[in-house]
């Protein structure tokens, strides 16, 4: 087992006043979020407080960031809404008590997976699959919170049902519910703008709860949250029967890997600014800790939060002390203050969500990655031409018509399948070689470059085997039928493995090209390479590669 609290490791006194004052700022911001992402989740906000203690302090004790910091967070929420609404009956205690097993059943698998040293989970999710995910889960929150927003009954479904819903009610708007939810948006956006250390969340939801009490908004048709059970949640397993838990047993595995990723995304990028390092295995056993805790706590599912982080650091933070503070903030807050909370309006709430979610629609990140594409030699390779945009549009679009689990797996069917259509479709580069040093580059990339009279010099870029065997045969072969050529050489060095079915190709390719007159030569072979092409009874004419491109072209020149 892990030591305890590493990042306490080496701790300054001098340090307490900057963690202290980073837990009371984060404590700020976690409040209202934390109520707000519990409605996303179908459960009563104050569920999400629940989870923040046991959350915080258990992170602190095994998790290897010095700032993450741990808390509900929009995508497990809809996630956690989502598989449980498969499982549960409707009977809200059941929808909470299965909402609390879902956190249980994600830190059990997060625990294990740590414990296994199944950190490399994380790479499962591509960058551009989680952006598209996020993106479509983004727009999935605003399509459920616009309801709210407009005092409406709103409907249920993908994300175009909602929305058709919604367009079909707005008819029956509540005028008064848009001022309040409308002008509490405005007022958390600007603020985010022009005073971004100012929670403009907390403060959205204090006016919300005054102006609702002063002027009885309740009584005028404006809705608001609600009696919120005061005191500490209990504490022990949810009630739940096995049955339910193989229920939830799936879905466990999406969250986790949501929740790992989201996570170990924003401590890897703070670890960077604070010049130390993050353990994924660590991270996986803090991220279980605070699940379970959070779980047993009759909270929801947690997980390391970027925007929370990133408070925490612009605070000054050194430790996860700072998260330590949180939890008896949390606790002073369910203890003392809930009652505060009965009276905010739920569009206030919603305004709340709608701002957290609303810089996750990264539309310009998903134009970058669709600018990024691959053309070579005049060809256009498709659909491999752009695959981290079609994996993350896949992702997007699996959100919006299927739903939120169902989509993270689209978007990974999608990247995996992209990967080896890709992966089957190497880039073949024309080499030429350049006239005052000689070295030889692509004829695409450098025009000073020109062809060697009778000699055709070509570059692989990637593996070949067998499922892009037959490809590389019909472009070699293509290229060898240029006029006047008497050779082929292909420069190996980009080529990092070679399999038997693409050695036995080579070798049926040499014979047939050596009867139309042309010599097949290999150049630049290395590691893995070499060592098959010794050892898979390649003929004498490709077990003699050339240690350079230049000798390989004299010798097809000279005939040796």
């Amino acid at each position: 087992m892990p030591g305890l609290f590493p990042s306490l490791r080496g701790y300054r006194w001098q340090w307490l006043g900057r963690d202290a004052l980073a837990g009371a700022t984060v404590w700020a911001v976690l409040v209202p979020e934390a109520l707000a992402y519990a409605t996303i989740a179908g459960v009563s906000p104050v569920v999400g407080l629940y989870a923040a203690p046991a959350a915080l302090i258990l992170y602190a004790v095994l998790g290897s960031s010095r700032h993450l910091v741990v808390g509900p967070m929009a995508a497990t929420a809809a996630l956690s809404a989502a598989i449980v609404g498969d499982a549960a009956d409707g009977s809200g205690a059941h929808f909470a008590a299965l909402t609390a097993a879902l956190a249980v059943t994600v830190g059990l698998a997060a625990l294990l997976a740590g414990l296994l040293r199944l950190g490399f989970l994380a790479s499962f999710i591509s960058e551009p699959v989680l952006k598209g995910f996020i993106v479509g889960l983004a727009l999935t929150i605003v399509a459920g919170q616009l309801p709210k927003l407009f005092g409406v009954e709103g409907g249920s479904g993908d994300f175009f049902e909602k929305i058709w819903a919604l367009a079909g009610d707005l008819g029956a708007t509540s005028g008064l519910t848009v001022l309040v939810g409308a002008g509490s948006l405005v007022l958390i956006l600007v603020l985010r703008r022009t005073a971004p250390f100012v929670p403009g969340s907390l403060i959205a939801v204090a006016l919300g709860i005054a102006v609702a009490a002063a002027f009885d908004l309740e009584s005028h048709g404006v809705a608001v949250v609600g009696d919120i059970d005061t005191g500490l949640p209990s504490f022990g397993f949810p009630d739940v029967s096995l049955d339910d838990l193989g229920g939830l047993a799936a879905g466990s595995v999406g969250v986790l890997l949501v929740a790992f990723a989201e996570g170990l995304g924003a401590a890897k990028n703070y670890a960077v600014r604070g010049h130390y390092e993050v353990d994924a295995d660590r991270e996986l056993i803090g991220l279980g800790a605070a699940g379970l805790g959070a779980g047993l706590s009759s909270g929801m599912v947690v997980n390391g939060s970027l925007s929370k982080t990133a408070v925490n650091w612009s605070a000054g933070a050194r430790t996860q002390l700072s998260g330590v503070f949180v939890a008896p903030l949390t606790v002073i807050t369910l203890l003392f203050l809930t009652g505060l909370f009965e009276k905010l309006p739920e569009a206030v709430l919603a305004a709340v969500v709608i701002a957290a979610v609303v810089e996750l629609v990264d539309l310009a990140s998903l134009a970058a990655l669709h600018r990024v594409f691959t053309r070579r030699l005049g060809q256009d390779y498709g659909v491999a031409a752009r695959p981290d945009f079609l994996a993350a549009v896949a992702a997007l679009l699996g959100v919006l018509l299927f739903d939120t689990l169902p989509g993270l797996f689209i978007g990974i069917g999608a990247s995996l399948l992209l990967l080896l259509y890709r992966s089957s479709r190497p880039v073949v580069s024309e080499l030429g070689q350049l006239p005052e040093s000689g070295h030889f580059t692509a004829l695409d990339r450098h025009r000073d470059s020109r062809r060697i009279p009778g000699v055709v010099v070509l570059r692989v870029e990637g593996g070949i085997y067998f499922a892009n065997a037959e490809r590389i045969r019909s472009t070699v072969g293509k290229a060898a039928g240029r006029d006047g050529a008497t050779a082929v050489v292909i420069d190996a060095e980009t080529v990092p493995f070679i399999d038997v079915s693409a050695v036995r190709m080579l070798d049926q390719l040499a014979g047939e090209l050596k009867a139309r007159g042309v010599r097949l030569l290999l150049a630049r072979d290395v590691g893995q390479v070499r060592d098959v092409l010794s050892t898979a009874d390649a003929g004498a004419e490709l077990r003699h590669v050339h240690p350079t491109v230049r000798e390989a072209v004299e010798a097809a020149r000279t005939g040796t």
